[in-house]
């Protein structure tokens, strides 16, 4: 049954509208190479009324693109070492681990198999691999690290299909879409990519043919351009979401603001990196992209402009006041803040009047 669903999705995907009629399924080869006919595709009612499974609730998004590039779907379980990852995905492979694959490896030695398969095509001119994955790459991991830990049995399920480059993109892309250990920043930089190797610089063309809009896709494609020196300001690349990180794209356009951020970008990085040693809270992704802008603006008028608010988000400490003399700080009553708590706002406050000019030690 999960494999007759599976096969009406994927023939679902490339149709031209929501509502077309599924392409037929092709062959299915076994696991000992012999090809077996699929059943035919469930008829569309069914497949509608199905999108409400985790499986096939992309299935709206995913028929958006054209019909005719996918022909063939063929079955198969191989060995996951012989399947290269497709670079076009925005994925990174290297930030799998059985940490946080540990769900779906899990799954899988409670099932005793992979029950939904990844997508791959054919490759050619590679002694060392057979096939490309699209999509799957947790899939691949984890039978990976089975097979390397006491489970040398267990193989990779996955459905080859005939895709260019950028049906490929797409297919990846919606299915990244949901997600949610795919960054914003990932996607944005897999994004810029695309708009030069698929779409020609264009990004009208682009926005029609992944169905976004095209405020949307520039934002993302803007953030994608935030550069490695100001990301490290992060605790992690996870933490960066589009919207509040536009900004600090479009101030990255100016020079001056530009060499402000990277100084401040230094030292936030350093100060995450002492945190993290001290087993310390690191500094939010909201704070890291306010003290960013505000080193590219006048110290005088910002100094004073710090406040560190509690877990319930009521003010706990601020700065009331920079002079010659030195600041004015506020510890608030009521803020529901705890000593620690307060101690690292008390760091913070420092850290943000020395990027703002006004350190104690100058």
């Amino acid at each position: 049954m999960a494999g007759n669903r599976q096969k009406a999705y994927l023939a679902n995907l490339l149709s031209t509208e929501p509502e077309a009629a599924p392409l037929a399924a092709s062959p299915a080869e076994t696991a000992d190479g012999a090809t077996e006919t699929a059943p035919p595709p469930a008829p569309a009612a069914r497949v509608s009324r199905m999108a409400g499974s985790t499986l096939l609730g992309r299935d709206s998004a995913l028929a958006r693109i054209a019909s005719g590039e996918i022909q063939q779907v063929t079955r198969r379980v191989v060995d996951p070492a012989r399947v290269r990852i497709w670079e076009g995905n925005a994925r990174r492979y290297d930030r799998l681990s059985e940490e946080n694959c540990h769900d779906l490896i899990d799954g899988l030695i409670a099932e005793g198999a992979q029950r939904i398969p990844a997508v791959a095509r054919r490759v050619e001119d590679d002694p060392d691999h057979d096939l490309e994955l699209i999509f799957g790459t947790r899939r691949h991991f984890s039978v990976s690290w089975l097979r390397a830990n006491s489970y040398p049995d267990f193989q990779l399920l996955v459905d080859i299909v005939h895709i260019d480059d950028e049906a490929a993109f797409r297919l990846a892309d919606i299915e990244n879409r949901t997600r949610k250990d795919v960054s914003d920043i990932e996607r944005a930089r897999n994004y810029r990519a695309a708009l030069d190797s698929h779409y020609g610089g264009k990004q009208v063309r682009m926005a029609e043919r992944l169905k976004v809009s095209k405020g949307w896709l520039s934002k993302m494609l803007k953030v994608a351009e935030i550069p490695d020196a100001v990301l490290a300001a992060f605790a992690s690349p996870d933490d960066i979401q589009i919207a509040p990180a536009y900004p600090l794209a479009q101030a990255l356009d100016d020079k001056t603001k530009a060499k402000a951020i990277g100084d401040a970008a230094k030292r936030l990085a350093r100060e995450q990196a002492d945190r993290h040693r001290d087993n310390a809270p690191a500094i939010p992704a909201a704070e890291v992209i306010r003290r960013l802008l505000a080193a590219t603006t006048s110290p005088r008028a910002q100094a004073s402009h710090f406040v560190y608010k509690s877990e319930l988000g009521r003010e706990a400490l601020s700065v009331l006041s920079v002079n010659r003399q030195g600041a004015t700080i506020r510890l608030h009553k009521g803020s529901g803040a705890n000593e620690e708590a307060l101690v690292t706002a008390l760091r913070e406050a420092l850290a943000y009047l020395d990027e703002t000019g006004h350190g104690l030690q100058s």
